[in-house]
């Protein structure tokens, strides 16, 4: 089996989480010169916040869909999310003019994203014989037992 963790987890993390998702969907296929930069570019932003220990990105996971791409980021705090989006030192905010000079006008991309500010002690995770996923990934696992068996008990709400 692996690199599965047998039996009921949950994560070991209790402090403040962002969930960031975003993504770019493609809205006209044949016109590849619009969406193939906006495809390429999140790959060195994503590079690059790994390489810093210190820009407050966590984690992230990669979910592909039929005309785009989900990404499911696990950021610190919403302060360095900002910082990372305005900085124009970094991949992030060339990318974004180059999107909107290039490609937004067209409609043959489309972007989004959603972020959720979590407080600490405001998350429940259960992984049920699991690799590392998610906020396990992110902070380790321990026995479901140690933060309560239930849903309602690993929030605070028995």
């Amino acid at each position: 089996m692996g690199d599965v963790i047998v039996g009921r987890q949950t994560a070991a993390f209790d402090r403040e989480v962002v969930v960031f998702l975003i993504g770019m969907r493609v809205n006209s296929v044949r016109k590849v010169r619009e969406w193939l930069p906006v495809v390429r570019a999140m790959g060195p932003m994503l590079q690059e916040l790994m390489k810093d220990k210190e820009s407050g990105l966590l984690g992230f996971r990669t979910l592909p869909t039929w005309r785009g791409v989900t990404l499911i980021q696990y950021w610190e705090s919403v302060e360095k999310l900002q910082a990372f989006a305005g900085d124009t030192g970094r991949k992030h905010r060339p990318a974004w003019v180059d999107f909107f000079r290039n490609s937004f006008k067209g409609g043959a991309v489309g972007i989004w994203h959603e972020t959720y500010v979590v407080p600490a002690g405001n998350t429940e995770t259960i992984y049920g014989n699991m690799p590392l996923f998610g906020l396990g990934r992110i902070a380790g696992v321990e026995p479901v037992g140690k933060r309560g068996d239930t849903a309602a008990e690993r929030l605070g709400h028995n």
